[in-house]
């Protein structure tokens, strides 16, 4: 009961801000609560990106690539927009607005190509960012 009692006034002092008596800055408590928030978006956006870009070849060679890179676009995107969100270099943070902007772009352009190949239209509506990949079969 004792070490209860004991441990409960450091965790006062250290969320009141006596994080520095204990050797913790708020810079650094900021800054690991970033990087675990940044890390837990980041892996997350890369295993919806690898899910989504497991794409059962169909034997049209142009497909399959455009199907398959709309999710990678989309990752880049996705951990961009982490950066942006936990990232503190600006110039890092401008690389990743212009990252996004022309992965939007050719996201875009990747829908137009697919758009305009002969297949079932449930193929290119199936290779959107949002819709992942299952193409059972056609």
């Amino acid at each position: 009961m004792m070490k209860f009692w004991l441990r409960l006034p450091l965790v006062t002092l250290a969320l009141t801000g006596g994080a520095a008596l204990l050797g913790i800055s708020a810079t650094n408590a900021d800054a690991a609560s970033d990087a675990s928030a940044f890390a837990a978006e980041n892996d997350a956006a890369m295993k919806t990106m690898m899910a989504r870009m497991h794409v059962p070849p169909t034997g049209v060679v142009d497909r399959d690539f455009l199907v398959m890179m709309i999710p990678h676009h989309q990752g880049a995107i996705d951990m961009c927009e982490a950066v942006l969100r936990y990232g503190s270099n600006a110039d890092v943070k401008t690389l990743c607005g212009k990252i996004i902007a022309k992965q939007a772009e050719e996201i875009g352009a990747m829908h137009e190509l697919l758009a305009g190949m002969p297949g079932s239209p449930a193929m290119s509506s199936s290779a959107t960012p949002e819709g992942g990949h299952s193409h059972h079969g056609h």
